[in-house]
């Protein structure tokens, strides 16, 4: 059986994978803790769009030069 020691690339592994779960916990927590301190927005009400719309029928020149 090999000894732990020597095996120095395992213990490389697992501390990257410790160090990548760390950073990970930290950042969600981090996260959780501004976006329970941050102040509510105020939402506006939606104003209602225009929307304008152009009707082409088929005696139209624009219609006969594209067929």
């Amino acid at each position: 059986m090999s000894d732990w020691t020597s095996l120095w690339y395992v213990w490389l592994i697992l501390l990257t994978g410790f160090l990548l779960l760390l950073c990970g916990l930290s950042a969600s927590c981090l996260k959780f803790c501004c976006r329970r301190k941050r102040l509510p927005v105020e939402t506006f009400p939606r104003h209602p769009c225009d929307l304008a719309g152009i009707g082409i029928d088929s005696d139209s020149t624009a219609h006969s030069t594209v067929t």
